[in-house]
């Protein structure tokens, strides 16, 4: 759909606009997508790779490819043979000389330390801007997704890397709709914009609704953070967490990265610790899995966990990755999965691990899903994370 620039006041002078009337969400798709690291139990035979998946979306791409990744990193050239992103870049290649429009924005962050990937996609005809979101929301551009031709789209905790796709435990989602892709794209478009100087009241809006009804009976609705910097701050993800915790009536089940109560400048962030608890004081059975990371003996983190796992109906456990036969490889071997399962029947999957500066000060996405298979199912991979041969006790 088209979309205008809009100026909306982003920090807060007065009410914003509404967004302009919306188009009722056709019926569209979504499906889980994983990236299982080599050498574990945790490949999913009816769930799509990443790495395949990325790749069967772009040679589909007829007109435009869209990314928004926090960096872009190929390993070096000597070990290319053995990744599963350059096949990815390759694809990229492939659709930008059949003429597929191809767009390209990263976080000013990683940028010098990883230049060589977004010069090749420049050489390979791509776009490339790069953002510095902490001059803007003062944070960083930490979402990782992708839309192609205004109508699929990829979420999910993946970086554009090669060791997300080989080496680390991620879960995303291809979903299948020109509403929910359009929504995105709005967000898309507004970072953009604001890479390339707009000013800091720029807002992308064009008329999708930002939610669909698949075939298969899911409600999927976009999520976006953080507040103050959406095109359309209804999207705001960390409300709509609080409230699907708070809705709970049985189970609670949360795989993230890392669980922080602090921001990064040490100013509270209980909301989401606050909610867990307040589900488990009504009965709701809350399991929390975080990666080996989160739990280093001594930090701030594992005393919040310890804390947290000391609540009547309250399991924390960790993931433990095993190390590649290979040797080591940094920044890798690790569980980075980003999602949460309520009562079997609701699922959010996303960008921001729990801390709060992902979802006051960070750009990052989200998909909750309600209702339909997908929740099920993602429940049944946080089982096998969890009562697996690589989870164990806090």
């Amino acid at each position: 759909m088209a979309a205008t620039l809009a100026v909306v006041p982003a920090c807060h002078a007065g009410p914003a606009p509404p967004p302009p009337t919306r188009i009722v969400a056709e019926t569209g798709a979504i499906a889980l997508v994983e990236s299982p690291p080599v050498e574990t139990t945790l490949d999913h035979a009816d769930v799509a790779n990443a790495a395949d998946e990325w790749v069967a979306m772009i040679d589909a791409a007829k007109k435009t490819i869209d990314f928004v990744e926090f960096y872009a990193s190929e390993p070096e050239a000597n070990d290319r043979a053995e990744s599963k992103l350059t096949p990815v870049i390759v694809a990229i290649e492939r659709a930008a000389a059949r003429g597929v429009r191809v767009r390209f924005l990263a976080d000013s962050v990683f940028a010098p330390k990883y230049p060589d990937t977004l010069e090749r996609l420049r050489r390979a005809g791509a776009v490339v801007r790069i953002i510095d979101f902490g001059k803007r929301g003062g944070g960083i551009l930490h979402a990782k997704y992708f839309v192609v031709d205004r109508s699929e789209a990829f979420v999910g905790s993946q970086n554009f890397d090669w060791r997300a796709l080989t080496h680390i435990q991620e879960i995303g989602v291809h979903v299948s709709s020109p509403a929910f892709a359009g929504a995105l794209l709005d967000i898309l478009d507004t970072d953009w914009e604001l890479a390339a100087g707009a000013d800091a009241a720029a807002r992308v809006h064009g008329t999708d609704l930002g939610e669909t009804r698949t075939k298969t009976g899911e409600h999927v609705t976009l999520t976006a953070s953080p507040k103050g910097w959406l095109p359309d701050e209804s999207r705001w993800e960390l409300p709509k967490l609080v409230a699907m915790l708070d809705g709970a009536t049985r189970t609670v089940d949360v795989q993230v990265l890392t669980y922080k109560t602090k921001e990064r400048d040490g100013s509270p962030f209980p909301t989401l610790d606050d909610a867990l608890r307040r589900a488990a004081a009504r009965g709701v059975h809350v399991r929390l899995l975080v990666s080996e990371w989160a739990s280093k003996p001594g930090s701030d983190s594992r005393s919040v966990l310890e804390d947290l796992a000391k609540e009547p109906n309250v399991e924390v456990r960790v993931i433990v990755i095993p190390r590649w036969s290979g040797g080591e490889i940094p920044f890798a071997r690790v569980a980075h999965a980003k999602y949460m399962v309520v009562d079997g029947a609701r699922a959010w999957v996303g960008t921001s691990n729990w801390e709060g500066d992902y979802f006051t000060k960070s750009r990052n996405v989200g998909v909750i899903i309600d209702g339909g298979k997908l929740p099920v199912r993602l429940d049944g991979i946080f089982v096998d994370g969890w009562g697996g041969a690589y989870g164990t006790h806090l």
